[in-house]
């Protein structure tokens, strides 16, 4: 629970479930999230090895995040927590 026990974390590894996502992409898709709370939230999820960053050496620069083998092996529980979610708002 250490490593996914915030509010943004499990979000930004459920949305990375899809694949491959640009920073901004990434961040459009959770709109409540600070600009500061997503680069603090992506920092410590890189730093516990769940996600991997890749830079672009373009203009304007490219950042891509993706997950780990580590980051993989929670999608069940990814999954089951939105499953639950989506029930739990329908009752």
């Amino acid at each position: 629970m250490n490593l996914i026990g915030t509010k943004w974390k499990p979000l930004i590894l459920f949305h990375l479930l899809e694949g491959d996502l640009r920073s901004g992409i990434l961040q459009k898709k959770i709109p409540e999230i600070s600009n500061k709370m997503f680069t603090q939230t992506v920092r410590d999820l890189e730093k516990d090895g769940l996600i991997s960053r890749k830079v672009f050496p373009v203009v304007p620069p490219k950042v891509e995040y993706s997950l780990t083998n580590r980051g993989k092996s929670l999608e069940d529980i990814l999954r089951s927590l939105d499953k639950w979610g989506l029930e739990d708002c329908q009752n």
